[in-house]
């Protein structure tokens, strides 16, 4: 349970990690020159290579503590081999949607509707894995739901200059577009795992990860190839606002940053859920939020206001019953240990 616990708690810092600078670095990219919305896309999952390097190190300790016994190279059967392609071309498609989004919309504005996801993952999480849901829970659903909502109603207060209202309605729905998918993949994971016919490892949870951001990355190099990206990223380089060399240290960073948060994602289904998932994204919010004010001088706006207060009432309604649910089973555990026997005295 303590080894369990923190593995867990090292995915969510390396989910936080992915989903607060991950937006803020694209954003970054795109408000100083950049323009390749695909190039946005591979860069979300083209940080992959990274996991070979802890997979090559447990592959050699297993090697070292069976020396006399073959080491298998990767763990995956087919069947999840089959599932973690599925859910890296949803992927793709969906960075598609949001580096789209974040191309047309204020980071404040696109991290408050990808919050909508909760709701999303929370239907697609009771339809594909049974996921079991307290009134607390359905709660922090509506709430996290009518708070992203609530940006749809007065678009005009933060829409970047020079931007038309038909381009900041499309990045929203691109936006909300891109939430909707991701809560369908979040689920998609989870019931991989379920149905993957092997034991799950964390070793097995990165092989997934791998596999599917190559293809997710593979999706995205093809549409760049089409889209001529590659041709231009060089002169887009010599043509950035902050220099030649800090462009490249921005699409580094962000590949590497991107990588930490779909870890973190694949790894926190793997210690719990994919609805846990699902809320730490959405807990990421207010620092998200507060980032963006500080970084790109963005507009904090009643609107904005409204949605972070009833997103954070979600927060604190779900984890209260997260609470008062393991209080409740404690409690009930406990009971049927020291219940007297109901067997009658000779």
């Amino acid at each position: 349970n303590t080894m369990k616990l923190a593995l867990l708690l090292i995915n969510v810092t390396l989910l936080f990690i992915g989903t607060c600078g991950g937006p803020l670095l694209m954003r970054l990219y795109f408000t100083h020159g950049g323009k390749r919305i695909w190039f946005s896309s591979w860069l979300e999952t083209g940080g992959w290579p990274i996991l070979l390097i802890p997979l090559t190190i447990a592959y050699v300790r297993r090697r070292l503590s069976k020396p006399s016994t073959p080491t298998k190279i990767f763990y995956m059967k087919p069947l999840l081999f089959l599932a973690s392609t599925v859910v890296g071309i949803l992927s793709g498609v969906d960075n598609y949607l949001y580096a789209y989004g974040v191309a047309l919309l204020p980071v404040s504005t696109s991290s408050l509707v990808i919050a909508s996801q909760l709701a999303f993952t929370a239907g697609f999480a009771f339809l594909l894995v049974k996921q079991k849901f307290t009134s607390y829970s359905i709660n922090a659903v509506v709430l996290l739901s009518v708070g992203a909502g609530v940006l749809a109603l007065h678009t005009s207060g933060d829409r970047p200059a020079g931007e038309s209202n038909r381009q900041y309605l499309l990045g929203f729905f691109l936006t909300l577009g891109a939430s909707v998918l991701y809560g369908f993949v979040l689920p998609l994971v989870e019931y991989s795992y379920k149905k993957a016919r092997q034991e799950i490892s964390y070793t097995l949870v990165m092989e997934f990860q791998m596999v599917m951001c190559f293809f997710a990355t593979a999706l995205c190099t093809v549409a760049m190839i089409v889209n001529n990206d590659f041709q231009a990223i060089a002169r887009e380089a010599r043509e950035f606002d902050l220099g030649e060399a800090k462009y490249y240290v921005v699409v580094v960073v962000s590949a590497i940053i991107w990588q930490c948060f779909f870890i973190g994602v694949v790894g926190v289904i793997f210690c719990s859920s994919s609805l846990l998932s699902a809320i730490m994204i959405a807990l990421s919010l207010p620092v998200t939020e507060v980032l963006a004010v500080i970084f790109f001088n963005e507009k904090f706006t009643s609107e904005k206001g409204v949605s972070l207060g009833l997103s954070l009432w979600g927060f604190v309604s779900y984890f209260y019953g997260e609470i008062k649910l393991k209080k409740k089973l404690k409690k009930n555990t406990e009971t049927e240990t020291v219940a007297p026997s109901s067997t009658p005295e000779p």
